[in-house]
């Protein structure tokens, strides 16, 4: 079943039980699935990949957001962002993080043979492509940064 599919079973959903903060995030990214398929050069239709892509640039400018929220002490906002980011993370695949993060990285130095912190921009060339959609890019750069220096 398409995203845009779950997206319009869920908003019926949500409307049934009133559920604002739900409704709100799941025309977000309705908006965002038809922005995506009616987009100068799109074929009408999104493929799975570009899914996960769409799904991870708004969960991205919810984190954003919602950092910048904390630190101007505006919880009220910050709570709505965390809302949201919560509906948008229930959509994406699971995220690799900490020892699983650590073991994929690992695989990866070795098949490019990186030896220092010169050869990042190999290791992370190759683990952006790999872990697509797996795990957040600053996760990935942390994790290669301190396994080359390390």
């Amino acid at each position: 079943m398409s995203l845009e599919n779950k997206v319009m079973g869920q908003m019926k959903e949500a409307m049934k039980a009133k559920n604002e903060a739900a409704l709100r995030t799941l025309r977000a990214i309705k908006a965002a699935i038809i922005l995506a398929k009616t987009s100068e050069g799109a074929s009408g239709e999104i493929t799975e990949a570009e899914e996960v892509k769409l799904l991870q640039k708004l969960a991205k400018q919810r984190k954003d957001s919602l950092e910048i929220f904390i630190q101007q002490n505006r919880g009220d906002l910050a709570q709505k962002e965390q809302e949201e980011l919560d509906i948008i993370n229930t959509f994406l695949p699971a995220q690799l993080e900490g020892e699983a993060l650590e073991k994929v990285v690992k695989e990866i130095i070795a098949e490019v043979g990186a030896a220092g912190p010169g050869d990042m921009g190999k290791v992370m060339g190759a683990a952006t492509k790999k872990l697509a959609g797996q795990a957040d890019g600053k996760a990935i750069s942390a994790m290669v940064k301190q396994l080359l220096q390390g």
